[in-house]
Order: C-alpha cells, then structure tokens, then sequence
C-alpha cells in the first residue's frame, strides 16, 4: 500500500523497536519497520518524513555491530535516535560512548534542560518520569550538539543538533513507563517532521480493497483460510468485498480445536454471509503428530499440513490462485528476523510453518497490522462483539497447549479443563477484560487423594495475561475465589486431574503460550 507520509523506523535489534511503529500508528500516521542495514537507496526511495532509530543489545564501538551509513544524517530528513540508536548518531558524527559505571535500568527522573520543539507543550520546571535500559552511555556529544535533558546518571539523556533536525534520546518514549513517551513522539512526528494524520483505519479498508481487487484478475479465484478468530474473519470480509463470491472461504477442522468450536464457528460464518465450505482433516492432522514432542516441530508440521489441506481443497475449484490467511505483525515479528537483528522467539504456523515451495500465492491484507487495529477494522465492518472481543487462539490449536506428544486422550482431557475456564471467566464477567484465559496439560503426573484412594494424574496449568497487542504481556491478579472456582471445578469434573497451578509469568521473559 502507497502512503503519502510516513515514518521509517530501523530496526537494531530491540525487542520494543515493535512498539515504536505501534506508538505512530495511534498518531494515525503510518510507520513502517525496517532492517538497520537496508542501503541509503533504499531508504531514499522509501521517501520517509522522519526516520527513528530504535535500541537494540549491542554496544556501537563493538566491531561487528549493527551500524548505518553516516550519510543518513545529511539527508534533510529528520532522525531520531532512541538508546542504541542516539549512542549510533553519536558515535558516527564524532562523539564518544563508553560503557557507563552504572548500569542505568527502570525508573528515571529527567531534567529538562533547554525549550526545543521536540519538548512542546512539556514545563523546563518540572521533571519527568522515563524508563531507561542501558550499560553503555555517551561521553561526549559530537560537534554542534547540545544537550537538552538529563538524569542523576546520563549528563544527555536528550540532545539535538543546534542546525540540523537531528535529535536524540538515551530512554525509552515508545514504553508506557516513560509518563511523556508519548508526547515526544507526538512532538517529533508533527512539529518536527510536519506529518498528517493520514493513516486511519477507513482509510486503511478502502485501500486495501481497492488493492486486493486489482491484484485479483477477474478469471482467478481465492481461498480463504477461516478460522473464526478475528484475523481470519476480517480477512475474509475484506476479500469478500474486493472479489465477492470468488472468495472461497475454508474452515478445516484439525482435530485440535475447543469444545463445541466447529459447529459455534460455523455458525457465526453463516450469519456474516461467508458460507465456509467445511474440511474435516483431524485425523490426518493428528496421525502426523504422533510422537512429535518438539515444539518447532509440531508448528511446522501444523502449518505445512494446512496448507497441503488447503491447496488439495482449492483442487476442487476451477480459478484459485491465491491463499488468504489472517497473518498480523506479531507473527511476523516473532517468527522471523527479517526486519533486523531481534532474536527469533518462536515459528507461527502460518508464517514460519509455511513450506518453501507452494502452489498458491499468499494474500495478507493485515500482515502489517497490530491487533488492536485489527479490531478497529471490525467494529467499521460491524462484526459482533463475539467476534471482535473473542479471545486469540493459536492457529495449531491445542497442541501448543498440550506440552509433549499429542493424543486423543490429552485433547480430551483439555478441552473439557479449558471449557471450564472460559465458562468461569464469562460467568464472573472476567472474560472480557483480559487478553487471554485458557488451560495447558503439563506433561508431569502428581500424587493426590481422591474418596480416600490415591490418584496419580496429570496437572493442569491455568493462563491468563493482560495485553495490548501480544508484543509484551502481564499475568492477571485474578479473583482467589474465582481460581478456586475454576481449580474445583477442573479437579472434580476432568478425570485424569488431580492438580490445578496458576502460571504468574509475564512476557518477557515467558511467552503467552507455553509452547
């Protein structure tokens, strides 16, 4: 998709560099995330209004870390360097970094030093609260920099060039911590770089619809793979849109879904209009499984086997060409490190589980987009709450949720334990106030006393985070009556438990799934 303003964000390698773009994109002005070492030309041809660099782990006398070409800060473009990269704007024009006495992470108060666009609408009286996260720091600003701000431990915690609009920050504006992140970025995207607010999500609908049905030639076909989540559903009432009854929507049933989730999903697909054609593949999905215990490996196996079900399907129908699927950034993002140097976290089955060789072309309308814009989408294209507000469910279903080798009677067990803890987070109106809640099957059985005799069964783990968009996640302090509710129930009513645990891990540094 073309924008007419834009910000380039370069990627060196930070696990928050995401929510960077994010923080823009809530200016309703487009972002776009791109590797450190794409060239000049690139960066040229991509005609951005500002460029921000983001942090990353590395130190910038290191010899082999990440750099760009000097002559970015002469483009005429606005540059802003955050952590990592206001150490690179230094340590390229001429100043000194050093790895500091003190290593300088969480809370920090910030002193404003001097008035400058970039702190519009910010008091030089007061300070501020920032989040800093770093070991190494600038000793010396190169020529014609002045510092604009500091701490009790970075004499520049903010500085800029006095001619050029180059300005740089030591701490973290993309991070909620920082109380005036968001104004920073507010002040660097308009009053320094001169952006509009251009990108919107109806703006976002049109433009994606009218490039899906341009792209799609009137004799070709596409095939959909619905799912019932809110990504695949939005995908497919966009295609819907562009294309009509050439849209075939799919919905294959894997073996590894919730309790009653084919016939509610169904159900819903029919009252949108979407009519998904229904596959069941759970045995072939569950024979290839036997025996896998890696988790890799069973993403992998999930998504070459949907796509093989997928392409055997569009066989069926004259003209497919194309697979769309409800890939967002996040898969992306974490399945591999194409954008930059940030480490890979885990294969998404529908980005890193895609065999190398397919037959039909890939169609992503939301591959750039974060789940809360996603959501925005829905609600123009007035999906019901059901749909909008359902809880994410991972594409290989239960058996990230099921730790070691996948059975018949491990499903089993989990779905009825994972039923229990959706009815309990709907009855106590908890539901829909988390981003996630749901049951894993432990790979470990424990001694217990049930009606006097003991029991030796498997243990249940329950889940459940609060989240904005996945890239980073807390666990909810929930009700204690409310986990002995759903503990008591799992306990007396799953036969194979005999134990319930509550996982208090944040992301980072677990991820929300367990596998």
């Amino acid at each position: 998709m073309e924008h007419p303003e834009k910000i380039l964000v370069l990627d060196f390698g930070s696990q928050t560099t995401q929510l960077i773009a994010r923080r823009i994109r809530e200016l309703s002005v487009y972002s776009e995330i791109k590797a450190c070492f794409v060239s000049l030309k690139e960066i040229k041809d991509f005609q951005p209004k500002g460029i921000i660099l983001s942090g990353g782990p590395a130190s910038v006398y290191d010899e082999d870390s990440p750099k760009v070409d000097p002559a970015l800060f002469d483009l005429g473009i606005p540059v802003l360097g955050i952590c990592y990269g206001a150490q690179l704007m230094s340590y390229l024009l001429g100043g000194r970094v050093e790895r500091s006495l003190k290593r300088e992470f969480g809370f920090a108060e910030i002193e404003l030093l001097k008035d400058s666009p970039f702190f519009k609408g910010l008091s030089l009286d007061q300070k501020y609260q920032v989040w800093m996260s770093h070991s190494d720091r600038v000793e010396a600003l190169p020529p014609g920099f002045v510092a604009i701000a500091r701490t009790n431990n970075s004499p520049y915690a903010a500085f800029t060039h006095e001619e050029k609009p180059l300005f740089a920050v030591q701490f973290h504006p993309e991070v909620v911590h920082t109380e005036i992140g968001k104004d920073l970025l507010r002040n660097f995207v308009f009053e320094i770089c001169g952006c509009s607010q251009t990108w919107t999500m109806p703006s976002f609908i049109e433009k994606t619809v009218e490039e899906i049905s341009i792209k799609i030639k009137p004799e070709e076909k596409v095939i959909c793979a619905l799912s019932g989540g809110i990504d695949s559903t939005v995908t497919a009432l966009l295609v819907h849109r562009a294309i009509g009854d050439r849209l075939i929507s799919v919905f294959v049933n894997n073996g590894l879904l919730r309790k009653g989730e084919a016939e509610e999903v169904l159900a819903l697909m029919e009252g949108l209009g979407l009519k998904p054609v229904y596959v069941d593949a759970s045995s072939l999905f569950l024979e290839r499984l036997k025996g896998v215990v890696d988790p890799e490996l069973k993403r992998k196996i999930i998504g070459e086997t949907f796509i093989e079900v997928f392409e055997k399907k569009a066989q069926e129908f004259k003209g497919v060409k194309y697979l769309a699927q409800g890939t967002l950034y996040p898969d992306v993002i974490e399945s591999c490190s194409f954008r930059g140097p940030s480490a890979r976290i885990k294969s998404h089955h529908n980005v890193g589980g895609l065999p190398e060789k397919m037959q039909l072309k890939l169609i992503e309308p939301l591959r750039e987009l974060f789940k809360d814009e996603v959501r925005k989408i829905a609600e123009l294209l007035g999906l019901p709450k059901k749909i909008i507000w359902r809880q994410p469910f991972p594409g290989p279903g239960l058996a990230v949720r099921i730790l070691g080798e996948v059975t018949t009677d491990k499903l089993a067990i989990l779905r009825e334990a994972d039923a229990i803890v959706i009815e309990e987070m709907l009855a106590s109106n908890w539901y829909y106030k988390v981003w996630q809640s749901f049951a894993v099957l432990l790979p470990v059985r424990t001694v217990g006393v049930m009606g006097d005799a003991r029991t030796y069964d498997y243990v249940i783990a329950i889940r459940v985070v609060e989240s904005q968009d996945a890239m980073t996640a807390d666990w909810v302090r929930l009700p204690y009556d409310l986990l002995a509710r759903i503990s008591n129930r799992i306990i007396n009513e799953v036969a194979g438990v005999n134990r319930v645990v509550y996982d208090i891990s944040s992301k980072p540094p677990a991820t929300i799934e367990w596998e």
